[in-house]
């Protein structure tokens, strides 16, 4: 019987030996993960996007501040260092479990007897001071996947924050860049009424000199204040921008500093490099990664529970008897226990079924992950081209739209054009200097976003 038992404990042992097998990490991209970009677009004229740190690709000082003040402000960033701290102490508990624990439990009594024939006797005392020791010896692995699976929850927590801190420093950038777009406007604003009340001036000279209608008055008169009221809209939308900047730095409604457009440029270029490079950078990736891993573990935890158990537990009692030292007597204390699972009302197969298919899930959430974003960068990157290509063509309109409204302001002021072609000209310059300007803003943020999407922004 002896024999027997250590046989079929043997088999035991070593059928359960897969349960300790490790999570593979997912590193495989489908090709064409970018889509149909052109090679040019690829080419290398800087280091990959996502090994720059954040102060590296945002030069700006002040941007640099405000970066910095959200990572030591910023709620959700603290709340996300907080779930790793949390994390890493479920894993140093996990770790701790391969020891026995211990148990101290002392007690104490005084008694005494009284009878008429005795009368009182004295007082008796006694005195306990048990030490309860119990090891589960996990030979299933189950204490193994646990540490791996507290592991698994931890490298989660981590990749979370990064999530966190890269969203964080892109929102910040993007309303940064926002305002100084908001800034650009409001001065071509500025500057245009300025030469509208000129052109007005000039319209009411000719009407009072017989050369015009009053009509061409009336209509240079709303032009301009349409610009006017422009020009009220962006100073809302200044201090709009400036207010949710504030929220996310969690400061009060204040003025935010920031320089002029165009006095720190972001790089203009990325490498992408090949698929590989994107798995290994971006956070949320890696967040799915480490989803699937504890998964993985949740479902070696379930197919361990269908494994025997074994635990020692032994008791070393001191009393007012007296303590003798005998490793015999001792040794009698041990109590050695092998739990094997027989039925559980079906509860084991079912607890296995639904972690496999929970492992299923999370692998075609995984996948998911890597089709997003493989869709994201090929997106920041037709942006990208797209603000490039729209740039030339914007410039070369403006420069246009400068000369025909020089001109017919000239011949306005000649009386050989009619108030019509002014306003024309006029509007049609305004609007072509404020898309030139949106342009440019929708460029950079082309360039953060692709910045992200390569997984930068988590250093």
């Amino acid at each position: 019987m002896k024999k027997l038992s250590i046989i079929i404990l043997a088999g035991l042992v070593l059928s359960s030996c897969g349960v300790y097998k490790k999570y593979e990490s997912q590193n495989q991209a489908p090709e064409n993960l970018y889509g149909e970009v052109p090679e040019e677009m690829l080419n290398a004229q800087l280091k990959q996007a996502a090994e720059m740190s954040w102060r590296e690709f945002f030069t700006d000082p002040l941007l640099q501040e405000l970066i910095d003040s959200a990572l030591v402000r910023n709620t959700d960033l603290a709340a996300a260092r907080l779930t790793i701290e949390q994390a890493q102490a479920s894993l140093k508990a996990a770790k701790l479990a391969y020891l026995p624990s211990l148990s101290l439990s002392p007690s104490g009594g005084i008694g005494g007897s009284y009878g008429l024939s005795s009368g009182i006797s004295g007082p008796s005392y006694s005195y306990g001071i048990p030490l309860q020791l119990d090891w589960n010896i996990g030979i299933s692995g189950s204490v193994t996947v646990n540490k791996r699976k507290a592991n698994a929850v931890l490298l989660q927590a981590e990749a979370s924050r990064d999530v966190t801190q890269a969203n964080l420093i892109s929102t910040v950038a993007q309303l940064y860049y926002q305002l100084m777009l908001l800034d650009r406007e409001l001065e071509i604003l500025i500057q245009t009424d300025s030469l509208w009340e000129k052109s007005l001036d000039t319209e009411r000279a000719l009407w009072e000199n017989g050369k015009a209608y009053s009509t061409a008055v009336n209509q240079m008169e709303s032009s301009s204040l349409s610009v006017k009221t422009q020009i009220v809209d962006a100073k809302r939308s200044i201090r709009g921008a400036e207010n949710s900047l504030c929220k996310i730095l969690c400061i009060t409604p204040q003025t935010i500093r920031r320089n002029s457009w165009g006095e720190f440029e972001l790089p203009q270029r990325f490498s992408t490099g090949v698929p590989s490079v994107l798995l290994e950078n971006r956070p949320d990736i890696k967040l799915a990664n480490h989803t699937l891993e504890e998964a993985f573990y949740n479902t070696a935890a379930a197919r361990a529970q269908f494994y025997p158990s074994f635990s020692l537990s032994g008791l070393l009692n001191w009393t007012n008897e007296g303590f003798t030292v005998d490793p015999a007597g001792l040794l009698m204390k041990l109590l050695g226990t092998l739990t094997q699972p027989i039925f559980q009302q079906g509860k084991l197969r079912a607890q296995l079924k639904i972690a496999k298919l929970n492992q299923e899930k999370k692998f075609g959430d995984y996948v998911q992950a890597v089709i997003n974003a493989g869709n994201e960068v090929n997106e920041a990157l037709a942006d990208c081209q797209t603000a490039k290509d729209k740039n030339d063509l914007y410039q070369r309109q403006v420069e246009v739209l400068q000369d025909a409204y020089d001109g017919t302001h000239e011949l306005m002021n000649n009386g050989k054009a009619s108030y019509i072609e002014v306003l024309t000209a006029q509007e049609s310059l305004l609007s072509a200097q404020l898309n030139t300007a949106e342009n440019m803003y929708n460029g950079s943020l082309a360039i953060i976003n692709l910045y992200i999407a390569l997984g930068g922004a988590t250093k």
